[in-house]
């Protein structure tokens, strides 16, 4: 028997719209039981018959918590009638009729089954999140439900969703709301200097909320930094039980953030924005929200994706406070004036106009689409994002012509982006081709540091070698000045990557030029060549330019391989680098024959070029052209300088005046 929620109310509803509709949106509030009561209460549909039904969610933690909470309703093992998959990690069988999934999960088992034939019914929970793969995930549904399968069912659900906006988009999907359980939130406007740093207003604010109200506090932040300093001031002033929640704690540590302290002791949950959404923290009371979150956002002219601190939207505000009105009436502590609310933005922007589309581009190329207008878009992916992402994937040789090559693939058979995919897949060829370097074992290391936070402080320069040194010597159990923590999850990240490589551990000290390699396999276009005497300048093969610090290790390195910098308006800065041998370059670089009219000489003039993007690494000069290639370069120079190039007199001029003049009077 399960426990009574408010969604209970409506389900009679929503089983008979699920019987007539293909696709249903549900608004529902925190805490209705949407996430757990409502699939279970679908199990036994005749129009589900014996197969499954998959529910994404945005994120591993509350796909995770979700299922464990559902097997626990029906009091049955994870992994029977209820299990989850996410990235490196399953818990199902044959017996598995719910599976929660993260949504590049979905994805992937489309592309494998295209007709999804096992499944009945997909749920989109947390919907008003838009995440890039649950954008993707629709269309694809939305495709073989209208080509291969009729029969397929697509329940949209979220607690802050734009109900008519998102039906009007989908042919007038129904809607069913669920008024759910939600106890009134008194709401506590805290204006704060924006100049304070926030873990030091959200301690300050924290403390005040520990002596002026009961039960457990949740206090929502942008980042894991901000998060760990405020955790150090906490705990050094209070006696509650401080626990971080972020995506990239250990499973151990997010469970002791969710779940009641063992001896009843007051806790305080500093968590990012995965607690807006899915889970149920125990016990919490009190919000205090610092109005802030970070979000990653694409530049297609640059190339690169930068993490930005932004203000919250209004439908992110009132879900963090719901957290609070879940077991009985709740506070809400807000950094910011009443006025200051009014002019929030109502809604967040859904990823796909500020993401990098790479992934998705090869998601769809292998799906067999090469116009994007082919399928049905919430919001249509912006058209700068697309080109860039086609022509990265183009220079990894994951598709040609607008077609997957068997590299792509390849890349598409590894959870993580293509660049990364490339860089995995790139180390077990030159693994094959020389055994004095451990090609793969490398390659697992840096991809679990790409992948991660910088262990090392700030002023321990760009050199990434130095990290995998750093790494190297924690899995040894040397001693090491780094946060343990990051290498903790570096760790488990490089251990997966290892067992899907097939390689083992290496703890020896790292090739710094084959870490350079492996680099420029996955930034082809941030492969860069020093250009000035002091070595502090170089230039991107894409022709931005960046500067490194004087007392930097790489600066007097001729060529680098840079994995992560600012762009910058001007001149970039990099943050991470590893030396390139030019022997090495040599196997990722192209002929080019460069043909143009030199102006100072007067002639034509030619070369063959070896190149890496704008970098030239040997140029042999052309002496020989053909008639056709004489009349193009001279056409061109005409244009662009005039007649002043065939020296013509004044003679010459009024003849050719005479002749447009006749062209004129008598065509």
């Amino acid at each position: 028997m399960l426990p009574e929620y408010p969604i209970q109310e409506i389900i009679p509803e929503l089983k008979e719209q699920l019987n007539k509709q293909p696709v249903l949106i549900l608004q529902a509030p925190p805490g209705a039981g949407k996430s757990t009561v409502l699939p279970i209460q679908l199990l036994n549909e005749d129009w589900l018959g014996d197969k499954k039904i998959i529910m994404l969610e945005p994120r591993r933690l509350a796909a995770r918590s979700v299922a464990n909470r559902m097997a626990s309703l029906l009091d049955d093992d994870i992994g029977n009638t209820i299990g989850y998959r996410v990235r490196f990690e399953n818990k199902i069988s044959k017996q598995t009729k719910i599976e929660v999934v993260t949504e590049g999960i979905l994805t992937r088992m489309l592309q494998n089954d295209n007709a999804l034939e096992q499944v009945g019914l997909v749920i989109f929970d947390e919907f008003h999140e838009r995440s890039l793969n649950a954008d993707l995930a629709l269309a694809l549904c939305l495709q073989v439900q209208q080509v291969l399968r009729d029969d397929l069912r697509i329940l949209i659900m979220s607690a802050t969703l734009d109900g008519a906006k998102l039906s009007s988009l989908l042919n007038n999907a129904p809607i069913i709301t669920s008024e759910g359980r939600t106890f009134p939130i008194t709401l506590k406007y805290e204006a704060v200097d924006d100049k304070t740093p926030v873990h030091l207003n959200m301690s300050r604010i924290i403390k005040k909320a520990l002596n002026e109200q009961e039960g457990d506090i949740l206090a929502f932040f942008p980042g894991a930094g901000e998060i760990q300093r405020t955790q150090q001031l906490l705990e050094e002033s209070t006696s509650a039980s401080i626990h971080p929640l972020y995506g990239d704690l250990s499973p151990q540590k997010q469970q002791e953030a969710i779940t009641p302290h063992p001896h009843g002791k007051r806790k305080v949950v500093l968590a990012t924005s995965i607690a807006e959404t899915s889970l149920t923290i125990e016990g919490i009371t009190t919000v205090i929200d610092c109005g802030f979150s970070r979000v990653p956002k694409f530049d297609a002219r640059s190339g690169f994706t930068k993490l930005d601190t932004v203000k919250i939207t209004k439908d992110a505000a009132d879900q963090r406070a719901g957290r609070a009105g879940r077991l009985g009436p709740g506070v809400c502590y807000r950094l910011w004036s009443e006025g200051a609310h009014i002019h929030l933005l109502p809604n967040r922007k859904p990823e796909i106009l500020e993401a990098d589309l790479a992934p998705l581009m090869l998601e769809l190329a292998e799906w067999g689409i090469s116009n994007i207008n082919e399928l049905m878009w919430l919001n249509l992916p912006p058209q700068g994002n697309v080109l860039q992402a086609k022509e990265l994937l183009q220079e990894l040789g994951a598709i040609q012509n607008n077609t997957i090559t068997k590299r792509g693939k390849e890349m598409l058979q590894l959870p993580t982006h293509p660049r990364i995919a490339h860089l995995l897949i790139e180390a077990k060829h030159w693994q094959e081709q020389n055994k004095t370097i451990n090609y793969t074992a490398l390659a697992s290391d840096v991809a679990a540091i790409l992948e991660e936070r910088d262990p090392l402080q700030r002023d321990s320069g760009t050199d990434l070698s130095l990290r995998i040194e750093t790494l190297r010597k924690y899995r040894n159990k040397e001693f090491v000045n780094a946060d343990k923590r990051i290498l903790d999850r570096i760790e488990r990240l490089a251990l997966a990557w290892r067992k899907l490589l097939k390689t083992d551990a290496d703890n020896s000290i790292p090739n710094t030029f084959a870490v350079g390699k492996l680099i420029a396999a996955a930034y082809p276009e941030r492969v860069a060549k020093r250009i000035d005497k002091n070595g502090l300048r170089y230039r991107l093969a894409n022709g931005r330019t960046v500067k490194i610090q004087e007392q930097d290790a790489l600066h007097q390195e001729e060529y680098i391989a840079i994995a992560q910098l600012d762009a910058g308006m001007g001149e970039g800065k990099v943050f991470s680098a590893a030396p390139l041998n030019v022997a090495d370059l040599k196997d990722l670089a192209i002929e080019k024959e460069n043909i143009i009219w030199d102006n100072e000489r007067g002639m034509i003039a030619g070369s063959m070029d070896k190149c890496v993007g704008g970098i030239v690494l040997e140029s042999k000069i052309i002496t020989k052209f053909t008639e056709e290639q004489r009349i193009k370069i001279i056409c061109e120079a005409i244009r662009n300088e005039g007649l002043k190039l065939l020296g013509w007199n004044e003679q010459q001029d009024d003849l050719q005046a005479r002749i447009l003049s006749l062209k004129t009077l008598a065509p």
